[in-house]
């Protein structure tokens, strides 16, 4: 019977409910209502509110400019602004997009529960805490999953889909189903901390940054390895600063915690004094980078050979960590290559790229990282060692 019910879901009549105003909450508002769905998104500002709507106006009536949609006006209809989480008593599902903070969501969750209907399915749009632990504020935990939109919702393709243990399969299978028919990639991953993506590229931040505090380079020249010779869409350091140093170094924190101090996720204290300092980046005026008007960006030193030893170090870090996430059955190895190349814009999968460069290549740049600082953050992943003995590839 409650297959019947929950089954409803994927259909346009069921309205879809979002809490949390902020960029995340109404993009992830006008994905829905530009699929069809009355959507009721609920914010307790008034002032956020207020911004939201300003927003998604200018959005949607600059894509109506563009003939991307036939009418903003007919998708600004479909959403209801609320200050009241009691208007989601009607909801087929509620997608929560608030602050990153357990108790916070725990309360939320459990407050939601006595609103919506029995058949309603509650969805945390967390980026790195345990869906379980979400659930597990609410009698009915087998409703509660992740659903893991990426920054800015509307243009990122990629949706991580993330059953708790007490999801069921029920919730699992519609989730998935209404995410697909609003044209998103998704990608099932298991509940553990950061997920696929935030998990598999903390070394494109970690050993960056590791490397300039070495001395081996600076960040430009960091940046510049990654980009033109490698083919990242932006670089790094670019894109700490994009994140915002706080936010991203936070992140790293959180994971380093999640995996009971595993030398692999540690974090920087060159992030961290920037953090502190409050060069968060773009958002600050300051950050890796100076963005004072007038202010010159530093020059990479461009030497191929140096370039090509920052590259492969980054790489074979990146393509160890997601050897590893398929070893530990976080994800299927498509699934893990999908969500680098559609969730962070990776110029390929990276286990399809450590296929490219020889899986026998990637343990030897490993062991040699690895024997030279003796330290567990370079140590190779068993399936690797397993796969090379094997003369194996991923695909």
């Amino acid at each position: 019977m409650e297959e019947t019910n929950n089954q409803q879901l994927i259909t346009k009549n069921q309205i879809v409910g979002v809490l949390g105003a902020g960029s995340m909450g109404s993009g992830i508002a006008q994905i829905a209502a530009t699929q069809q769905h009355n959507v009721v998104l609920v914010d307790l500002s008034t002032e956020v509110l207020k911004k939201a709507k300003a927003s998604l106006t200018k959005i949607l009536n600059r894509l109506e400019e563009k003939e991307r949609i036939p009418s903003a006006q007919e998708v600004l209809n479909r959403i209801t602004f609320s200050e009241k989480v009691t208007d989601f008593n009607n909801c087929g599902i509620v997608i929560e997009a608030i602050i990153e903070n357990l108790e916070v969501k725990q309360k939320v969750f459990s407050n939601l529960e006595t609103i919506v209907s029995d058949t309603c399915i509650l969805a945390s749009n967390t980026s790195s805490l345990s869906i379980a632990s979400i659930a597990s504020a609410c009698k009915k935990a087998e409703r509660v999953i992740g659903i893991h939109f990426f920054n800015p919702a509307p243009l990122m393709p990629l949706v991580e889909i993330i059953p708790a243990v007490q999801t069921s399969e029920e919730t699992k299978t519609v989730s998935r189903q209404l995410i697909d028919d609003w044209k998103k990639v998704t990608v099932l991953a298991k509940d553990t901390p950061g997920f696929i993506v935030n998990r598999v590229a903390r070394p494109f931040y970690g050993e960056a940054l590791r490397i300039y505090e070495e001395g081996i380079a600076d960040f430009a020249t960091i940046d510049w390895a990654m980009t033109e010779l490698g083919g990242f869409r932006m670089g790094p350091f670019t894109l700490m600063d994009y994140i915002g140093n706080d936010v991203n170094y936070t992140v790293t924190e959180t994971v380093f915690a999640a995996f009971y101090y595993d030398q692999r996720y540690k974090p920087s204290f060159t992030q961290k004094r920037h953090s502190e300092a409050g060069w968060y980046g773009r958002k600050s005026g300051r950050g890796y980078y100076n963005y004072a008007e007038g202010a010159e960006m530093p020059a990479a030193n461009k030497d191929e050979a140096l370039g090509k030893q920052i590259l492969d170090r980054i790489l074979m870090m990146l393509i160890n960590e997601a050897i590893d996430a398929l070893f530990l059955n976080i994800a299927t190895k498509e699934d893990i290559d999908l969500a680098m190349t559609k969730g962070v814009n990776y110029p390929k999968g990276l286990l399809a790229w450590a296929d490219e460069i020889g899986l026998e290549s990637v343990l030897n740049q490993l062991e040699t990282q690895f024997n030279e600082y003796g330290e567990d953050r370079y140590r190779p992943s068993p399936l690797l060692r397993r796969m090379v003995k094997e003369g194996g590839k991923f695909f």
